[in-house]
C-alpha cells in the first residue's frame, strides 16, 4: 500500500512531462534533484573551505591544523628551561623550548608559527658573579618578559593587541579618527621593507647637514631650506623631510664645551652651547635670565614675574588648598616654555614638569631648559593631538603662552580637556587681558564643564590668574543647555594621539572603578609604587620594577664605566612599565619615557606612576634640539622595528643628533644588531666602551665623541 502511495505522484509527474510543457517540468526536477546532491555532499564531505574556517577559530591555538581540521602534535618533546636571568637573581621561573623556541600562550596562524620558529633561545646556564654576565642574562630576560607583554603583536597591526588583556592598553586605533591614507600611514602602518634590518655590505661615509637652521636643526619640525615664498623658520605643523635623514648636524660655530653639571647648570650654563641669533638680544630685555660672559646666569627665584616664583606657586596653592605641590600635584605640562623658573622651582618640590616649546619659539627657551637639565619638548600645537594619552596631566599650566584659547571653536582648549586628569587643574596667567577676551574664555570653559576655582589679580605681581578644574563625572555634560561641543562618538579612541587631527568633542569621563581615570593617585612618592584596580596584571608591573632595579644597580651604576654625576637628561626610547625610570629615581636625573606608536600603548600606566613621558616613531626625528640628552637608553628597541624604516641607520643618526658630545648610549638587543650597531659606531667615531654578547642577546655602551666630518 506504501508503494502505490509513492508511485502515485511519480505517475501523475511522468504523465505531465510528455505534455507541450514537460521540458520545463524535466529541467526543474534535474535542478532540484542537483541540489540536493550538492547538500549531501556538503554534509558528509570534509572541504577545503571547512579547513580554512578551522584554521581561522582555531587560531590562539598556534599549532598546525591538519587537512580534516584536527591538531596535530609536534614530535618534538619540550624540555623545561630555567630562566637564565632568574637565576642570577635566585629567582627561578620554569619556561618551556619547542624546537629551541619559546612557545607562547596565544597567536595568529601561521604568522605565530614563523615568530615561534624566530623565537628567543633561552640555554640552560650557571650561575655568573661576573657583571657582564648578570648583565646579558638580564637583557635576555628582559626580551623574553617583553614578548609576553605585547604578545610578539606584529608591528602595524593596531587595535587588536592587548597588554595583559587590558583594553586600555590596547595599541591605538587611528582608523576611527584618521580617514587620511598619508596619516594612517605615519601612526604606524609603514610599509614593511624586505631584507635585513642593516645592509651587512654597506659602508658609511658621513657629511654635515646644510640646513637653514644649522646647528640647531630640528627634522620635521624646521623647514630645511629658505625661499623667498617661505619666510617662517618653522613648519605650521610636523612635516618630515621626504629622505632619511643620513647627515649629521654640525656642532655650534662658536664651539661646543661640555655642559654644566646638575645642579650648578640649574644657575648657569654655556652660551655658546645654546647659540641662537635671537637669543642674545631676548636675555638683555629679561630679569630672570642675565648674560655674564661666557655664561648665561639665572638668578635664584627670579622670574618674568613681579615679586619672584615662589611667591607666584605659593599664592596659587593658598587659594586652592587641594592644590598640593609635590604631593597631590606630581605630573603639570607647562605650555609656551616662556619662563624656565616655573619649572625649576617646582623641581625642589618633587613635581615633574614637561615644558612643551611651540612651533614659534625662535628664542629656542625650550633648548635653554633642556642645557639647564630641565624636560622639555618642541611641537608644534594647531591642528593635531599632542603626543600623549588622554586623561593623564595633573595640571596644566599656561603663563603668558599667548594662545587664543577661544579661537577656532576653542579647539585647543578641548585637546587640553583630553590630555587633562578628571579633576585636574587648568591654570592660566596674563597681565593683559581684554573684557571681549574674558568674556570669551569663561563662555568656552563653562561649555566643556569647567569649574572656576578662582579669579584674581595677585597685589604684588599684578598677574591675572584664573584657575579652572575639569569635572570628574558626565553629569555636568547632561545639563548643558546647548550642546557644543558635542560628546565624541563611542568608537573614538581618545588615547589615538600620533598624527590625529584634533576633534572639537568631548570624550566621556570614565566612571566604572575598571576604568582608568576614575580615582586620583595616590600622593608622591607612594604613587609610584601603588597600582589601581584598572591595571590587569598588577603582578608583572612589580616584577618588572624589581628586575630593572637589579639590572640598574648591578650593571648600570657600576659596571659601564659611566660617571653619573655628569648625567642629567635622560630618555629611554623603548619604554614599556617605565620601570627603568623608576630604578633611577634615586639618581639626580630625569627620564623621558618614549613608547613607541607601533607597540602597546603602555604610556597612561607610566603617567599613572607619576612618571612622564611621549608617543614617538622612530622612523621619523623626535621633537627635540641637538645635543639635548646625556644618555640614551635603547632595549630591543631596533628588533622590534622589523624593517618598519627605510633605513634603520636612520635611528643612530638621530641618536647622534639628540645626544651631547660625551653622552652615552647603553644598547640591549639580538647579536646581529649589536654587531651591526657597532660598526656604525665606529664609522661615527664614537668610542666603543662594552661589547658582550651571550645566548645571542647583546648589550653594547658607547660614548660619542666631538668628531664630526
Amino acid at each position: 500500500m506504501g508503494f502505490k502511495k509513492i508511485g502515485l505522484p511519480i505517475a501523475r509527474f511522468g504523465r505531465h512531462a510528455k505534455r507541450s510543457y514537460g521540458f520545463c517540468i524535466k529541467f526543474a526536477s534535474v535542478a532540484i534533484l542537483g541540489l540536493c546532491f550538492v547538500f549531501v555532499w556538503y554534509m558528509f564531505s570534509p572541504s577545503a573551505s571547512s579547513v580554512t574556517y578551522q584554521r581561522s577559530t582555531f587560531g590562539e591555538i598556534a599549532e598546525p591544523v591538519s587537512e580534516k581540521g584536527q591538531l596535530r602534535k609536534r614530535t618534538s618533546s619540550a624540555v623545561p628551561v630555567k630562566n637564565v636571568a632568574d637565576l642570577n637573581l635566585g629567582k627561578g621561573e620554569e619556561k618551556k623550548v619547542v624546537n629551541g623556541s619559546l612557545g607562547f600562550d596565544s597567536g595568529d596562524g601561521p604568522k605565530d608559527r614563523k615568530k615561534e620558529e624566530k623565537g628567543v633561545k633561552i640555554i640552560k646556564e650557571e650561575k655568573q658573579a661576573d657583571v657582564k654576565g648578570s648583565e646579558i642574562s638580564e637583557s635576555d630576560s628582559e626580551n623574553v618578559k617583553e614578548n609576553e607583554a605585547d604578545g610578539e603583536s606584529e608591528e602595524g597591526k593596531e587595535g587588536e593587541e592587548t597588554v595583559d588583556g587590558d583594553p586600555d592598553s590596547a595599541e591605538v586605533d587611528l582608523e576611527q579618527v584618521d580617514e587620511s591614507d598619508d596619516l594612517n600611514a605615519k601612526r604606524g602602518k609603514k610599509q614593511k621593507f624586505k631584507g635585513p634590518l642593516f645592509d651587512p655590505k654597506a659602508e658609511y661615509s658621513w657629511k654635515l647637514c646644510n640646513t637653514r637652521s644649522k646647528h640647531n636643526y630640528i627634522p620635521c619640525i624646521d623647514i630645511e631650506v629658505a625661499s623667498k615664498r617661505i619666510q617662517s623658520y618653522r613648519h605650521h605643523e610636523r612635516s618630515c623631510p621626504k629622505n632619511p635623514l643620513m647627515c649629521l648636524v654640525p656642532l655650534p660655530h662658536e664651539g661646543y664645551q661640555t655642559p654644566v653639571s646638575w645642579p650648578e647648570s640649574r644657575e648657569k650654563i654655556w652660551s655658546s652651547n645654546v647659540a641662537h641669533p635671537k637669543l642674545a638680544q631676548f636675555v638683555k630685555t629679561q630679569s630672570w635670565v642675565v648674560e655674564s660672559g661666557e655664561c648665561i646666569t639665572f638668578p635664584q627665584n627670579q622670574s618674568e614675574l613681579t615679586g619672584g616664583i615662589a611667591h607666584y606657586l605659593e599664592s596659587i596653592e593658598e587659594t586652592v588648598p587641594d592644590i598640593e605641590w609635590g604631593k597631590n600635584i606630581r605630573t603639570i605640562l607647562d605650555i609656551g616654555c616662556k619662563d624656565s623658573s616655573f619649572g625649576a622651582f617646582l623641581f625642589d618640590k618633587n613635581v615633574f614638569t614637561l615644558t612643551l616649546g611651540l612651533k614659534d619659539d625662535l628664542v629656542d627657551l625650550a633648548q635653554v631648559s633642556l642645557e639647564r637639565g630641565f624636560p622639555a619638548i618642541v611641537s608644534p600645537f594647531g591642528t593635531r593631538r599632542l603626543p600623549f594619552p588622554s586623561g593623564t596631566f595633573d595640571t596644566i599650566h599656561c603663563g603668558e603662552c599667548q594662545i587664543h584659547w577661544q579661537s577656532n571653536g576653542g579647539k585647543l582648549l578641548i585637546e587640553m580637556n583630553r590630555i587633562l586628569r578628571p579633576s585636574g587643574y587648568f591654570i592660566l596667567s596674563s597681565k593683559h587681558d581684554s573684557i571681549e577676551d574674558d568674556e570669551a574664555m569663561s563662555k568656552l570653559t563653562a561649555s566643556i564643564g569647567w569649574n572656576v576655582l578662582a579669579h584674581k589679580t595677585d597685589d604684588v605681581s599684578d598677574i591675572g590668574v584664573r584657575i579652572y578644574q575639569k569635572p570628574e563625572s558626565n553629569e555636568i555634560y547632561a545639563v548643558r543647555r546647548k550642546k557644543v561641543p558635542p560628546m565624541c562618538k563611542e568608537n573614538e579612541n581618545p588615547d589615538a594621539a600620533w598624527y590625529v587631527p584634533i576633534n572639537p568633542c568631548l570624550h566621556p569621563i570614565p566612571s566604572a572603578i575598571e576604568e582608568r581615570g576614575t580615582e586620583w593617585p595616590e600622593e608622591w612618592p607612594k604613587r609610584l609604587q601603588t597600582f589601581p584596580e584598572w591595571m590587569n596584571n598588577r603582578d608583572k608591573l612589580i616584577s618588572d620594577t624589581e628586575r630593572w632595579k637589579a639590572v640598574v644597580e648591578k650593571s648600570y651604576l657600576t659596571g659601564m664605566g659611566i660617571n653619573w654625576s655628569t648625567i642629567r637628561n635622560v630618555m629611554d626610547m623603548h619604554a614599556i612599565y617605565g620601570s627603568f625610570a623608576a630604578a633611577l629615581l634615586e639618581q639626580k636625573v630625569w627620564v623621558m619615557n618614549v613608547v613607541p606608536v607601533y607597540a602597546p600603548d603602555t604610556l597612561p600606566i607610566i603617567f599613572e606612576r607619576g612618571l612622564v613621558g611621549v608617543y614617538h616613531d622612530w622612523c621619523e626625528s623626535f621633537g627635540t634640539y641637538p645635543r639635548s640628552y646625556d644618555l640614551l637608553h635603547a632595549d630591543h628597541l631596533f628588533s622590534r622595528i622589523k624593517n618598519r624604516c627605510k633605513k634603520a641607520a636612520t635611528i643612530v643618526v638621530e641618536m647622534d643628533r639628540i645626544l651631547r658630545p660625551g653622552g652615552w648610549a647603553i644598547i640591549r638587543d639580538k647579536a646581529p644588531i649589536v654587531e651591526s650597531l657597532e660598526e656604525i659606531f665606529k664609522s661615527l667615531h664614537w668610542e666603543i666602551r662594552l661589547t658582550f654578547v651571550q645566548n645571542k642577546e647583546g648589550i653594547l655602551c658607547v660614548q660619542k665623541t666631538m668628531w664630526r666630518p
